[in-house]
């Protein structure tokens, strides 16, 4: 049967080596979990040298596709079909969630270090550290890693999580694959680093390599791909050239996705002179006890209002947030909520604090037990921080479930059989049951098609805007998303600078980062290869 079986796969699949011009496909692929199709009838070839983009909504069906030329199948799954891979390499696989991959005992130096000793063992020994240390360097850069020294001291959950992608990026290159997955390989990333990405990936498939991307980031999609394939509920419902399917899409699917690109401008009042609810005072934020990484000297967030904090990635956006919601306690200064300072660990904080502030995570993943149904770990948090009998949290949870699209069904479910983006709602909607003062979204909305991100954002736009007992703190890397909000902060090497109005900051902008954000942005939308 093949290597399904060793994966916990059942059916007919047959694997073999590809032919022809292409160096991997796909014909005819089903995957069914306890009767339920969740890919249909997919085919899929991969040239050498080319970029294939799946695109879709979160759950059609675009990682069990890219995953079935690993030859990796989700545990139980009934599988049906041919796969035919690369005979002469490995497949290179990027995840969405690249910490999961990552082991956190181990430095980075470590992790690469492993890839690269093999491919030096036929040179003499002392030459072999030398140059496996080089292969690494080399990788890095690729990969678009500066302060590749540093960068290797650390260990994976010192990084962002844009970093931390890239870390994985490095090993497929070192891997010397013949094809790439890239699942979500910008997800998370600001306009500069994604142009980088676009173009090292460009560069991979200059080379002959084999690109196959999997992706919500449209931008992204009409810069690098040459043929697209648009999934819906496990089928490819058009495939084509790239410029073609933007051109004149046949599917209403396609078109919803494509129309659902951009963000529609916050409209409202900007924040009045009312105390701040959340404010942060000469805050300095450090690793490993001694390495400085963010400095703001004042940032405030009024009542009923929203804050972007955009910049690269490793800017600090995501320190920034931890610090704010108590996981990141290394640091000085003062934050205050309603003018009372909170204590600096999330041990410390009282029950109201907690319920006051919450935090939708990045990797929304990580963030859940995966033995749980999602329903019973959203409803916990109502009973936990509001003292809500478990009936009534369980009901609360499955409405605001549902609002944020996420229906009753799937929120049964394990979080092992959810997408990422179904995952992301679910954390939102978590935090959600908290009521809060403050909700800090970390890229919440970065692994989400281009309707659901749209619809997601209407959600926390209207939360915003019913009354002043929410505030929202964005932290994106996404300017689309940063409209949104009343303000703007910019973050650039740990240090804030430059904020205002989000009208000012994004028509008018001051510092040289903002402005090469702004004009990568604007090449990216216009779809121009780097």
């Amino acid at each position: 049967m093949g290597e399904e079986g060793r994966l916990g796969a059942e059916g007919t699949t047959s694997v073999s080596r590809a032919t022809g011009d292409a160096v991997a496909e796909i014909r005819g692929l089903r995957v069914e979990i306890g009767g339920r199709a969740i890919v249909d009838g997919v085919n899929l070839r991969v040239p050498p040298g080319k970029v294939t983009a799946l695109v879709g909504a979160s759950g059609s069906g675009k990682t069990t596709t890219g995953l079935a030329l690993l030859g990796e199948y989700p545990p139980g799954a009934r599988v049906t079909g041919e796969v035919r891979r690369p005979g002469d390499g490995p497949v290179g696989y990027v995840p969405q969630h690249p910490a999961a991959v990552l082991n956190p005992a181990r430095r980075v130096s470590a992790l690469l270090d492993d890839i690269a000793r093999p491919q030096v063992r036929h040179l003499p020994r002392a030459e072999r550290r030398t140059a496996a240390r080089a292969l690494v360097l080399r990788a890095l850069s690729d990969a678009q890693l500066t302060a590749a020294e540093a960068l290797l001291r650390r260990h994976p959950h010192q990084l962002s999580g844009g970093q931390q992608q890239r870390v994985v990026l490095a090993q497929a290159l070192l891997l010397g694959a013949r094809v790439i997955v890239a699942d979500e390989p910008t997800t998370g990333q600001d306009a500069l680093t994604k142009s980088r990405v676009v173009g090292q990936l460009a560069a991979v498939a200059a080379r002959g390599i084999a690109i196959v991307l999997l992706s919500h980031d449209l931008d992204v999609v009409r810069a690098l791909a040459d043929e697209v394939l648009v999934m819906r509920a496990g089928r490819v419902v058009e495939s084509g050239p790239v410029e073609r399917l933007w051109a004149a899409p046949r599917h209403e699917w396609t078109r919803r996705l494509l129309d659902g690109q951009r963000a529609v401008p916050r409209t409202g009042a900007e924040p009045g002179a009312a105390r701040p609810v959340l404010e942060v005072r000469h805050l300095t934020a450090v690793h490993d006890r001694r390495t400085a990484v963010l400095h703001v000297p004042h940032l405030a967030l009024h009542p009923g209002t929203s804050l972007a904090v955009v910049g690269r990635s490793g800017s600090g956006k995501t320190t920034l947030a931890r610090c704010l919601a108590g996981l990141h306690r290394d640091h000085d200064g003062e934050i205050l909520l309603d003018g009372t300072p909170l204590p600096r660990s999330l041990r410390h904080r009282s029950s109201a604090q907690l319920a006051a502030v919450q935090y939708a995570f990045q990797d929304a993943r990580a963030a859940f037990d995966e033995h749980r149904p999602v329903l019973h770990q959203v409803a916990r948090t109502a009973v936990r921080l509001r003292a809500t009998d478990e009936r009534t949290a369980t009901d609360e949870a499955a409405t605001t479930l549902n609002r944020l699209g996420l229906p009753e069904e799937l929120a049964h479910r394990r979080p092992a059989e959810l997408s990422g983006g179904e995952l992301q709602r679910a954390a939102l909607a978590r935090a959600l049951l908290a009521r809060p003062r403050v909700l800090i979204c970390d890229e919440v909305t970065s692994g989400l098609d281009t309707v659901t991100r749209r619809g997601i954002l209407d959600v926390l736009a209207g939360l915003v805007g019913e009354g002043e007992d929410l505030s929202l703190v964005l932290i994106t890397h996404d300017l689309d998303t940063a409209r949104l909000a009343h303000r703007i902060a910019v973050l650039d090497a740990g240090e804030l600078v430059e904020q205002g109005a989000a009208h000012d900051v994004l028509t008018d902008p001051q510092h040289p980062l903002t402005v090469s954000l702004m004009e990568t942005t604007e090449r990216l939308e216009a779809g121009a290869r780097r």
